[in-house]
């Protein structure tokens, strides 16, 4: 396939329509990578889907013969189609979303906007009017977009748990500020670190001394009392009890 422009009008003029709608149609293939397209261009039907599989949708869906020229010239612009995309003379494509999202795994256009889905970053980028909106989709999975008439906030994506519409989805930032939208944790600044709150310690009451020993005395009493208790239970013989008595009567 030749790069220059008379290559796509051979293309245009050989499927019957207007070297605009084929170039509309490239950019559609460049960002699904050649496997798929979604475009939306009055030529093609309004809004529609081609995928390498076989799958064609138009938006005129009754015209038949519309449908097959449709998915003729896409079958013949994926084959044509060179792994860096087509570039025409003079001119040089770049993303159209920020860069530091990386490489899309779909992306389309419809109703005259783009998307781009970014699940490595969980981020959509969503292109209108000259601007760019990042959405976060954490939680989502988008495998494509289905069709839905209206402006971009009713834009609705398709994916394994069913229809994913765009309002549900949270916004982030616009194109203006890319790096803000996506920092680098590495250099986020640490916030700053709260003084502990002060609280202070319960009053203790002065701990007492060790326990003061028992006097000679006293042990003697607290003995006697033991032996009085063994005689009353028949442990001791009055005359042993009398004994016992008197021995500790005689230390004091």
């Amino acid at each position: 396939m030749t790069e220059q422009p008379n290559g796509l009008q051979t293309i245009a003029d050989r499927h019957g329509v207007s070297l605009d709608a084929v170039r509309h149609l490239v950019r559609a293939l460049e960002a699904g990578h050649g496997t798929m397209a979604q475009f939306d261009h009055p030529e093609l039907g309004g809004f529609g889907q081609w995928s390498s599989g076989g799958m064609t949708m138009i938006g005129n869906m009754f015209d038949s013969g519309l449908k097959t020229r449709v998915a003729d010239l896409c079958d013949a612009l994926a084959r044509a189609l060179p792994p860096s995309g087509f570039a025409e003379a003079g001119s040089a494509s770049s993303p159209w979303w920020p860069q530091n999202l990386g490489r899309p795994v779909t992306a389309g256009a419809q109703n005259g906007l783009r998307y781009a889905y970014f699940p490595d970053v969980q981020r959509l980028a969503i292109e209108a009017d000259g601007r760019v909106a990042l959405y976060e989709t954490e939680g989502h999975r988008i495998t494509g977009v289905s069709q839905q008439q209206g402006g971009p906030r009713n834009l609705r994506f398709s994916g394994p748990d069913g229809a994913i519409d765009l309002e549900s989805l949270r916004r982030i930032e616009d194109s203006g500020a890319e790096s803000a939208a996506m920092p680098d944790p590495a250099l986020r600044p640490e916030p700053p670190r709260q003084p502990k709150p002060f609280t202070p310690e319960p009053l203790r009451r002065p701990e007492s001394g060790p326990p003061r020993a028992p006097s000679p005395a006293e042990e003697v009493l607290t003995t006697l009392e033991r032996l009085a208790e063994l005689q009353r239970k028949g442990v001791l013989t009055d005359a042993e009890f009398a004994a016992k008595k008197a021995e500790l009567l005689a230390r004091l």
